[in-house]
């Protein structure tokens, strides 16, 4: 009866490694162009109010019963408030849904730090397109680097 239990609470089982959908680069051109920079490798917002930096696109992510994982390295020069990773799936039939990593929002002056917010896509979930955002409630400065979206195969 409790391994039963633990079997409907406990997450779905890793079946192998993550692997990448896409690796960004500064090369790439960010969606939100107005407030973001970039400075040798990294991207870098200095912020004077509140903003959602739109960052990436991904159409057709090839993702179904799996983890999708939105990473990115960060730091922080004075930032006087938050700043945190955010992700939209769109599941055609179904609307957008969003993960926000609200419990690894930075603040203040950082150093460099790996920053990753999961989304949980059940076997039938193919979402059409994933948005990475960067939201920042405050002002201050905030550099990106090493954004990527990966995905785990899960167990049902």
């Amino acid at each position: 009866m409790l391994n039963w239990l633990k079997s409907i609470f406990s997450a779905p089982k890793p079946l192998g490694p993550p692997k990448t959908i896409r690796l960004f680069h500064t090369s790439d051109a960010t969606l939100s162009k107005d407030s973001i920079t970039v400075a040798q490798d990294r991207w870098v917002v200095d912020a004077k109010e509140d903003q959602t930096i739109r960052l990436f696109e991904i159409q057709n992510p090839d993702a179904e019963q799996c983890l999708v994982t939105y990473r990115a390295t960060m730091k922080t020069e004075g930032l006087a408030g938050r700043a945190f990773l955010e992700m939209w799936c769109r599941l055609p039939g179904h609307g957008e849904f969003f993960s926000k990593g609200l419990n690894q929002a930075v603040t203040g002056t950082t150093d460099w730090g790996s920053y990753e917010i999961p989304f949980h896509l059940k076997k039938g979930q193919r979402p059409d397109l994933i948005k990475l955002n960067l939201v920042i409630e405050g002002r201050g400065k905030v550099s990106m680097k090493d954004v990527q979206l990966l995905k785990t195969p899960l167990g049902s």
